[in-house]
């Protein structure tokens, strides 16, 4: 049984102050959830104070990138170890918004996880196909395109730790939703592929769900067979909705 993953990107938003209130007002009414893990990802800047603040409880801080290199002339980026060494236990690597604005490739991609793995931390990675392309049919080909390319490489002791985020581009910020059906049609498209590459751990990799979840629709988003958690944005920067996110198993 793959434990659910509930993870709230929060993406350009809120300053260090913000996010000390935000956990203070999350923390005590999710400190009896256990049967899901919780993470967040805020902007680089709240990192250290979110790690600090969320230290002995059941919420893990993600980041929302990495750059693959451990140090070097990188100016503007943050390798792997520098988010492990502040608390960090999650990185999302591939976010569709980091392709479209910042020229991310499956390429680029495949070499953060190995980055991520190598400093230990858990990647989210992130797929999803275009309204133009789930219009011209391509959808198997684009997912199987980023899962083979974005994964090459990974030896076995890793496939158990990967979190994959299924993100229709075209359902992201923009109020529409994939069906719970469309939406686990693509997730079991997404385990068959796996399941070509991982053989023997496939069944067990969680697979989110990333494209408009709110607490209106997120208990039929996971009544699905394959749907495993949810990355969250806009619904997971107020404490009410995240928590009723997290808690949807009533």
């Amino acid at each position: 049984m793959r434990k659910p993953i509930m993870a709230g990107n929060w993406k350009l938003n809120k300053n260090h102050l913000e996010t000390l209130a935000f956990i203070d007002e999350i923390t005590p009414v999710l400190s009896g959830v256990g049967d899901v893990d919780i993470v967040i990802c805020p902007p680089f800047t709240s990192l250290n104070v979110a790690t600090a603040r969320t230290k002995g409880t059941n919420i893990k801080i993600g980041a929302q990138d990495l750059f693959w290199e451990k140090s070097g002339a990188y100016t503007g980026e943050i390798s792997g170890e520098m988010l492990k060494v502040l608390g960090c236990d999650y990185v999302i690597i591939g976010h569709s918004e980091r392709r479209q604005y910042f020229g991310e490739t499956n390429q680029t991609i495949n070499k953060k996880i190995f980055a991520a793995f190598a400093s230990g931390l858990i990647p989210i990675v992130c797929v999803g196909e275009t309204w133009q392309e789930r219009s011209a049919g391509q959808v198997e080909q684009v997912l199987s395109a980023q899962i083979r390319e974005g994964l090459q490489g990974l030896n076995a002791e890793y496939h158990g730790k990967i979190v994959i985020a299924y993100e229709p581009v075209w359902a992201i910020g923009t109020g529409q939703t994939a069906t719970p059906a469309q939406a686990n049609e693509a997730h079991v498209l997404l385990r068959k592929l796996l399941g070509e590459i991982f053989a023997e751990t496939a069944q067990d990799i969680r697979i989110q769900y990333g494209g408009s979840v709110k607490p209106e629709n997120v208990r039929e988003l996971m009544a699905q067979s394959d749907i495993d958690g949810a990355l969250i944005g806009g619904a997971a920067l107020k404490a009410a909705s995240f928590e009723k996110l997290v808690k949807f198993k009533g």
